[in-house]
């Protein structure tokens, strides 16, 4: 569907609007907890409906599956060893060509709402109302327009956001419906303008503390009597690199209860997050730009639960890695595809410039797959490449890992010992069987090592310890490296 020419004051035709961009993330959304993704105690009518009305990349994957360095990864375009955001208590460096830049360049009004987590103080607090505030400029990657954000923040009843001075904003009310409707304001305004619009709205939830009080009742009230139950992978004992001394320092076995307790909450913040998107949705229309508006979910990784004797994410079991990633534009993305192709986060940029028409530069790593979200045939990545540097927030060794995910196996490698995993995600999608000494997949497990060592060829990818990454990479937690080429200059 072709967008129709506007007329200008003079009676002169224009050239045709080019598409806004609502670009939704959730925090700690996994796909599996999704009702489109066969999830019956999902309550997310308006996301599958979404689902419905464009294209799901089923075998979407987080590069690193934890805030930060997911979030780098999706405003750059490269892998975690480009960007230079080892852990999640960094501050980006801002000398590199970001989404935002290229978005704003070619003519657009943007906004960023929520959790923005790029932005971290010398001491690496990030729960400090100091480094909250991202001040105008280069640190904000190229949103230059309106700013509502703030760096963390996991207590939904008391959130708060920066504007463009160092006044910390209280929200009044639960913090992802606010956002919501400062979004459908920003989009009301938007939609007065000659400008097309960007939107990346970055709402907290589904992200731990998950507890009472930390979601409203209505929707805990909303899962009363529906029974949750324990991974089938569960492990009493955390896996041996969840503690690298091999001491049980946490019995999971002591979780068992709060774990499916806190499945309650999480699906209960889903709800809720569910309810916003309808809201978002019903807003495009009423505002007579849901056409001409590119809408992507997703979220930056999932949740463990105690699957493989783990919590919490970063890692390349599926729980933590795999995420949703729907994209609707009605009239140039078919309804109701669904694609299997291996997608990763530094493919998500690249893919939308390229459904938008503009510009994708060049030190961008990801693919551009916007074909695909069309429905035509084109090239494809082979495996989706994932990274672990190290722990989530601690400049510990020990955790590092490299794993390729394809459309049917997932091909993992710890560095600390060697030991290398391998599942038929296909044939065994709760991971319950490693295959790497099974003889007869000795085939895939040698194709696999040397797809994983060409793609870390290729990023110059080395393979080290945490800390050597801190060492060579940082000055007080800030990220002086922004290309495999080598370091940029200090930020401070």
């Amino acid at each position: 569907m072709l967008v129709a020419a506007r007329v200008s004051s003079g009676g002169q035709k224009t050239m045709p609007r080019k598409p806004n961009l609502l670009f939704v993330f959730a925090d700690q959304l996994r796909y599996q907890s999704l009702g489109y993704a066969g999830d019956s105690k999902a309550k997310t009518p308006n996301i599958d409906r979404l689902a419905s009305q464009g294209v799901n990349f089923k075998n979407t994957v987080s590069v690193t599956p934890v805030c930060a360095p997911f979030r780098a990864s999706l405003l750059t375009g490269k892998y975690t060893t480009s960007t230079g955001m080892a852990i999640n208590e960094m501050r980006i460096n801002p000398n590199q060509r970001c989404f935002g830049h290229v978005l704003t360049e070619n003519g657009y009004a943007s906004g960023y709402i929520g959790k923005w987590h790029l932005w971290a103080n010398e001491a690496g607090n990030h729960g400090s109302a100091k480094n909250g505030f991202v001040p105008p400029g280069k640190n904000r990657l190229g949103f230059d327009g309106y700013w509502a954000a703030h760096n963390f923040n996991h207590d939904y009843n008391h959130g708060y956001y920066f504007e463009d001075t160092f006044e910390k904003k209280m929200i009044k009310g639960y913090e992802p419906d606010v956002q919501t409707d400062m979004a459908i304001n920003f989009i009301n305004k938007a939609t007065g303008s000659d400008k097309p619009f960007s939107l990346f709205l970055s709402i907290g939830t589904p992200h731990d503390p998950l507890i009472a009080g930390n979601v409203p009742e209505e929707y805990v009230k909303r899962f009363d009597g529906v029974k949750f139950e324990l991974p089938a992978s569960w492990q009493d004992m955390p896996d041996s690199y969840m503690d690298r001394e091999g001491n049980p320092k946490r019995w999971l076995s002591f979780w068992k209860g709060a774990i499916t307790e806190q499945m309650r909450y999480y699906y209960a913040m889903i709800s809720n997050l569910d309810d916003n998107i309808g809201r978002l949705m019903a807003a495009l229309e009423k505002a007579g730009v849901a056409d001409n508006t590119i809408v992507v979910f997703t979220s930056d990784h999932g949740e463990m639960f105690g699957a493989h004797g783990r919590v919490y994410k970063l890692i390349f079991y599926d729980e933590a890695a795999r995420i949703p990633c729907l994209v609707r534009w009605p009239g140039k993305i078919p309804a109701g595809q669904v694609s299997d192709a291996c997608v990763n986060t530094p493919d998500m940029m690249p893919t939308l410039l390229g459904l938008m028409g503009l510009p994708i530069p060049g030190e961008v790593e990801g693919m551009d797959l916007s074909h695909l979200a069309q429905g035509r045939p084109g090239p494809e990545p082979e495996a989706a490449y994932m990274q672990g540097i190290g722990h989530t927030y601690l400049w510990e060794n020990g955790f590092e890992w490299r794993a390729m995910r394809d459309k049917q196996f997932t091909f993992a490698v710890y560095r600390r010992d060697g030991k290398e995993l391998l599942f038929d995600n296909v044939n065994d999608p709760a991971q319950l069987h490693d295959l790497i000494d099974d003889p007869k997949h000795a085939a895939t497990v040698a194709r696999c090592r040397k797809a994983l060592k060409a793609r870390m060829n290729s990023l110059h990818d080395t393979f080290e310890t945490c800390t050597w990454y801190r060492d060579h990479w940082t000055d007080k937690n800030r990220c002086i490296v922004a290309s495999a080429n080598g370091p940029f200059e200090t930020q401070r």
